[in-house]
């Protein structure tokens, strides 16, 4: 089923010559998380911001689920939808607690299944709720914020979330926990998400599926692999650097490209590589052990192998062409 479908969808601005968003249709299905890329007035954001109606198209319908949300209440809308944005937006005055519980008492919640709620949420996101309950956002640094506002997006246990560059103002260390957070939430709740932001390698990192935009246009939907296989022109091409092996390999996971354990097969001995890992990872513990194959692991438990062929066979032609001088399995 799709969660959210946009069909032949514009938006113009009165002051604008040219369409923010022109004409675009895509279909993003219950529990993906789809990644807006593009470089700066793409019309990523203008898309993201006409499903929660903060901005109304000028033409063309958006559905969620199979309802139109022009015919929905805004207020009823925007409650069922979680939204994050760069600059956090939590309410000063209020406590951590407080904060993520806004969605919930709007819709009426008792307050103990908020209280149960939050702290269920603060631990999800690695924020003890003892210590950080009662604190103000001035207590508590800007990746913790980060933190706090994606709990508050969840608090309502909304099927969709809306994320307009989450963690565009956070440093780059910080960044990259919060990425591996999210990667971490997204394998335990599936929710849909709809996330924009301008940074390839995060787009890679993360997505699902990635809508490649250029002046208000769709350019290229599909997955990170096959984007970086198959880019739609030289625009996608350059700006997602498909010409840059180690770049691919370490923004590719291990279980797009691993294959099925073999019946009976042993793997007493056989290197491991855990399946969220990456391709950069995968090549250099091959050449490293000399083995023919790891063995990729979920929770410890064995799913498949990878071997140079299966690196070779999910890279481009560029990647391949390295790869192909390296020792053969």
């Amino acid at each position: 089923m799709s969660a959210i479908r946009f069909a032949d969808v514009t938006k113009q601005f009165a002051n604008n010559t040219q369409p923010a968003v022109d004409h675009c249709s895509l279909t993003i299905a219950d529990g993906e998380f789809v990644v807006l890329l593009g470089p700066s007035g793409c019309g990523k954001t203008t898309l993201l911001k006409m499903v929660n109606r903060l901005y109304d198209p000028s033409a063309g319908t958006i559905y969620l689920g199979d309802v139109d949300i022009q015919k929905m209440n805004v207020t009823q809308l925007r409650r069922q939808i979680g939204y994050v944005i760069q600059q956090v937006g939590l309410f000063p005055h209020m406590t951590v607690a407080e904060n993520i519980g806004v969605v919930p008492n709007l819709l009426g919640w008792p307050k103990a299944r908020i209280q149960k709620r939050t702290d269920e949420l603060l631990a999800l996101v690695e924020l003890p709720p003892d210590q950080y309950r009662t604190r103000y956002p001035s207590q508590i640094s800007g990746g913790q914020q980060q933190r706090v506002g994606v709990a508050r997006a969840l608090a309502g246990d909304p099927e969709v979330i809306l994320m307009d560059e989450p963690f565009g103002a956070i440093d780059a260390i910080t960044r990259a926990g919060l990425q591996d957070e999210m990667l971490t939430l997204q394998r335990k709740l599936r929710k849909t998400i709809l996330f924009v932001t301008h940074d390839v390698d995060e787009a890679l990192r993360l997505a699902d599926k990635i809508v490649i935009m250029r002046s208000g246009k769709i350019v290229q939907y599909d997955t990170p692999l096959n984007i970086l296989r198959d880019p739609a022109d030289a625009f996608v091409s350059e700006l997602v650097g498909t010409t840059d092996m180690v770049r691919h390999l370490g923004l590719v996971r291990v279980d797009t490209a691993m294959r099925p354990l073999p019946a009976h097969f042993a793997i007493d001995h056989q290197p491991t590589i855990e399946y969220d890992g990456d391709l950069r990872k995968a090549l250099s513990l091959l050449l490293q052990s000399g083995a023919s194959n790891l063995v990729v692991l979920r929770q410890d438990q064995p799913m498949g192998l990878l071997g140079l062929g299966d690196i070779r066979a999910n890279t481009g032609a560029n990647q391949r062409a390295a790869i192909d001088e390296l020792p053969a399995e």
